[in-house]
């Protein structure tokens, strides 16, 4: 059998691309990807990779439906029922934390154009979004919980971009995490009704 030939002979070519393009983002810290590296990778043709994406963006989608996924792992156990201002901060925290552990695939997620059409990524994407607005239902029952949820995804996404950009020291990590949650808890102060 010719290697040609073999190279197409891979067992789970999907999940070797997208575990590759982890492997590459997790070496480089930057989500400069080509399907082409990502062949040379996963040890295939460099063909081999269109047979599940049509183009870059379509694995980039794939990859930061996977980033979504971890990432909602990741807040979950953070904190599995957070219902207050303090778990509110908690979860910002580790937010913080995934984008600092994981920074290439949290640019790839965040940076990097997507295909809107990405059933997979525009799910995964859904479950941070309900997340966060039921932790803002639990914790501000009376606030607008699409408004107050977008305000507090807005407020902790540019806290870890102002740590990943290096604009605010990212280490040490638990100075990193008293400067997020103090951040958190002063604008959710600002926002709480008046008792």
């Amino acid at each position: 059998m010719s290697t040609s030939s073999t190279a197409y002979h891979h067992g789970d070519l999907r999940a070797a691309l997208l575990r590759a393009a982890m492997d590459l983002l997790e070496d480089s810290g930057a989500p400069e990807l080509s399907l082409r590296a990502v062949a040379r990778r996963a040890g295939v043709s460099t063909a081999a990779p269109y047979r599940h994406y049509a183009d870059r963006q379509a694995l980039v989608s794939a990859i930061a439906a996977v980033g979504y996924r971890e990432l909602a792992q990741y807040l979950v156990a953070a904190n599995p029922s957070p219902s207050t201002a303090e778990d509110l901060a908690s979860v910002a925290v580790a937010y913080v934390g995934f984008a600092l552990e994981r920074p290439g695939l949290f640019r790839v997620m965040f940076v990097e154009p997507c295909d809107r059409a990405s059933d997979e990524r525009t799910a995964a994407t859904g479950v941070i979004t309900e997340y966060v607005k039921h932790v803002v239902e639990k914790a501000f029952p009376d606030a607008d919980a699409d408004s107050m949820s977008t305000a507090v995804w807005a407020l902790v996404h540019g806290l870890a971009f102002l740590h990943l950009d290096g604009k605010f020291e990212a280490s040490p990590r638990q100075a990193v995490a008293e400067r997020v949650r103090a951040a958190v808890l002063a604008v959710l102060a600002v926002s709480a009704p008046a008792s």
